[in-house]
């Protein structure tokens, strides 16, 4: 650990520490991750670290699929190009762009079908990164820190929402609790602090054996003011996740919370502050819920293979030189991307029969 990722740390704590003094001790899960992950200056996705790469020799904590091929947004680009014939937009809107690498892929292979890219993203360490790769593309591009009150388009978003904070809750002895944060820990530390509530999950969860999972009501919140927002278009989420029946099955007791650092992966996110991703599967469930309760129906939910496939990803593989197929069958394999990652499509309009939807469409298990 260098010095500078050392003060770092210290200060994101001292932060943290603050937040709990004025909350009166005890601090929600969710607010914890927010200032991990966002704290201006200190968080993790609000310092100059490397997040994005192959290995961990980069210096980064994980890859995801526009880093790991650019096949992945010259798919994605198929179905874009669909839904801005099928509502008569020209403008796309990406949330959260990373390194900038699937702006990039989807501009390329876009071209003239879009008149104006929009890039939303908080992190102004990273707003630097994609400057720097989509400077070709300085007349059509823009950068917002939140969303505008009216939007025409479509939207994107590649594993934005499983970094939205989370609340915790746990079933102890069969009495449900919301687990918080305190400095209750040796020397004043970081520890966990469980408080009964009145919370609970959203599907009931057979046995009585003790249960840690995960409520998403920032991704709902997200999904809600999109549907108030867009006029005209459709979302395109991609993220690991499940539909609520398999995100609250009785076995799955531990959760599915964890961090990432190096290209390693583990399940406390209280030490080394600022310097792993912490993140949590979606329930696509309670999205496509919340979604349809505000009036932005569901176009589509399947697995990221299906998908991609749908999209035209086999061709494009086919043309590949082999390292190209190798990296991009990793988006489709089953033990890789392929089905742990699902994509769910949001449309404001008249439905369509979207194309990455055609075949393997998953709707109904929602």
């Amino acid at each position: 650990m260098t010095t500078e990722t050392t003060s770092l740390t210290r200060a994101l704590q001292a932060l943290v520490e603050e937040s709990i003094r004025r909350a009166g001790g005890w601090l929600p899960f969710d607010r914890f991750m927010a200032l991990a992950l966002y704290a201006p200056g200190l968080g993790y996705y609000a310092n100059d670290s490397r997040k994005f790469g192959q290995m961990p020799s980069s210096g980064s904590d994980f890859v995801t699929a526009p880093e790991m091929s650019p096949l992945f947004g010259e798919a994605l680009a198929a179905q874009v190009a669909d839904a801005l014939r099928a509502s008569g937009t020209d403008e796309v809107w990406e949330f959260g762009a990373g390194s900038g690498a699937l702006a990039v892929q989807l501009l390329q292979a876009l071209g003239e079908r879009v008149r104006r890219y929009t890039i939303v993203d908080l992190s102004g360490s990273l707003r630097m990164r994609q400057q720097e790769a989509l400077a070709g593309f300085a007349g059509k591009v823009q950068w917002a820190g939140e969303l505008p009150p009216a939007m025409r388009g479509v939207v994107v978003g590649n594993e934005v929402l499983d970094a939205m904070p989370v609340k915790l809750l746990v079933r102890v002895k069969g009495v449900w609790h919301e687990r918080g944060i305190s400095s209750a820990g040796p020397d004043g530390t970081l520890a966990w602090d469980d408080r009964p509530t009145e919370l609970r999950p959203p599907a009931d969860i057979a046995g009585s054996h003790d249960y840690l999972t995960e409520i998403h009501p920032q991704a709902q919140a997200f999904v809600r003011t999109l549907a108030d927002r867009l006029e005209r278009g459709a979302a395109f989420l991609i993220d690991y996740g499940f539909t609520e029946s398999e995100y609250y099955h009785p076995q799955r007791d531990m959760g599915t919370l964890m961090c990432h650092r190096g290209h390693m992966a583990d399940s406390d996110p209280l030490p080394d502050l600022g310097q792993k991703d912490i993140t949590a599967h979606v329930n696509f469930t309670g999205l496509a819920l919340a979604a349809q309760e505000a009036g932005l129906p569901t176009l589509g939910y399947t697995t990221q293979a299906r998908f991609l496939m749908n999209c035209g990803l086999l061709p494009l593989l086919a043309q590949a030189p082999l390292a190209g197929r190798v990296a991009g069958h990793r988006l489709i394999a089953e033990h890789e991307m392929g089905e742990l990652f699902k994509v769910i499509g949001f449309y404001r309009g008249e439905f369509w029969d979207a194309v990455g939807f055609r075949e393997g469409d998953r709707t109904h298990t929602l």
